[in-house]
């Protein structure tokens, strides 16, 4: 065994990330960097060794975590080292190792991707509204539940193609404001929604969200959804 097998480990995930889930480098850098960030937070060097009370202590240390200009660490920038952290133990309970179980790690809420003009429970209600089986509700339940976790610019949302979503990882990397990419990533009901959509489908079209009502467009028009 290695002097650290923890981080032995986290370097086998990031080779997993690039190998066998094709995940972009810009990706693995931020994995690299929020699990570099953890380890040398615990220093401990065995899985077995996290559990809640290392976790409950590390997601106090981002929360308190300053730069050099007295700047703390968003909401959603430690809902990201949450995540990858996430990933990392699912994949560890994949190989078999003896760890703390991912289920058990809540992801916190983004305050700044709340809506402003509703409490919960009319956002809960709207989302109630499409909780039904026709591909048109499933694509809305899809829709906004997108919006409501990843926080994206309606006009980003429309150009997601279906290739871009990475269900398995809860994670994509899409283009945004001034052509910087940035990684996303998205909720398990969110997970959820899209999966029952993305089933619900028959086309071939690329797009992730499409129209369904085809009334006045020819049969090869683009089916993409529009911002509009």
């Amino acid at each position: 065994m290695t002097h650290n097998h923890l981080a032995s480990l986290s370097n086998d995930f990031l080779e997993h990330l690039e190998i066998d889930l094709n995940r972009s480098q810009k990706t693995i850098e931020n994995y690299n960097h929020y699990l570099e960030r953890f380890l040398n937070f615990s220093k401990i060097t065995q899985a077995k060794d996290i559990n809640l009370d290392l976790i409950k202590k590390y997601r106090l240390y981002l929360n308190r975590l300053e730069d050099n200009k007295g700047a703390k660490l968003k909401k959603i920038t430690q809902n990201y080292h949450i995540i990858a952290l996430r990933n990392f133990l699912k994949y560890l309970a994949k190989q078999d190792i003896v760890t703390l179980s991912a289920e058990k790690i809540e992801v916190g809420k983004n305050p700044q991707q709340e809506m402003i003009f509703l409490n919960f429970d009319e956002i809960e209600r709207i989302l109630n509204e499409v909780n039904k089986s026709t591909l048109q509700s499933l694509r809305d339940r899809a829709i906004l539940e997108l919006l409501f976790s990843a926080g994206l610019r309606v006009s980003e949302l429309s150009s997601l193609n279906i290739e871009q979503i990475n269900l398995k990882t809860q994670e994509f990397s899409i283009i945004g404001k001034g052509s910087k990419m940035r990684v996303v990533f998205i909720s398990d009901s969110a997970k959820t929604a899209l999966e029952k959509y993305l089933y619900k489908r028959v086309d071939i079209d690329p797009a992730l969200f499409i129209r369904t009502n085809k009334i006045g467009f020819k049969k090869e028009d683009d089916l993409r959804l529009t911002a509009r």
